[in-house]
């Protein structure tokens, strides 16, 4: 996202009603709070691994949150869905080739396009990842009282009728901590 991009975002969101926005305070405290209470366990295996933000990111998209069988994504893709210039993504997925985190491999459909996928190395990386994740979580859940898990499952419930967040709560079970 460039910073006029960002700009306007962010215009955007100030046009938001008073619940909206008291909503996203919320939020932001919950998953500021949530994010620190690993003690930065997930932040230091991200810098460990010598990974850029963007770096990270593809990462974990190619990685298809640890499932098996993410598809291969071009570069442009990848670019596309984070909001970042493809050839600051390309320069992203170079570093991964090189650190044996991803491949490119020929697209089956037309020899001309070049895929990234993932390697048993990466999918590695992002394994320990959601492993840290879940694990800094689970810590937080249980520091809960039975009340507060109760009304946080309530509400987190209630979002599992979109099909994105769904889905990705079906991937989450299946990590092993």
């Amino acid at each position: 996202m460039q910073a006029s991009e960002i700009a306007a975002f962010v215009d955007e969101s100030h046009e938001a009603g008073p619940e909206t926005r008291e909503t996203a305070a919320r939020l932001s405290a919950l998953m500021r709070h949530v994010f620190a209470y690993d003690r930065g366990h997930q932040l230091r295996v991200i810098e460990e691994s010598g990974l850029t933000m963007t770096q990270c990111k593809a990462l974990l998209e190619l990685g298809g949150l640890g499932r098996e069988g993410a598809p291969p994504q071009q570069v442009s893709d990848l670019a596309e869905t984070f909001g970042v210039s493809v050839p600051s993504m390309s320069r992203a997925v170079d570093a991964l080739v090189k650190s044996a985190y991803v491949t490119r491999i020929e697209d089956t459909e037309d020899r001309r396009v070049r895929r990234v996928a993932i390697t048993a190395k990466g999918k590695k990386l992002v394994d320990t990842l959601l492993i840290v994740r879940m694990a800094g979580l689970q810590s937080f859940a249980e520091s809960l009282t039975a009340a507060q898990r109760r009304k946080l499952d309530a509400a987190v419930d209630s979002l599992m009728d979109r099909d994105d967040i769904a889905q990705t709560f079906e991937h989450l079970k299946e990590v092993k901590t």
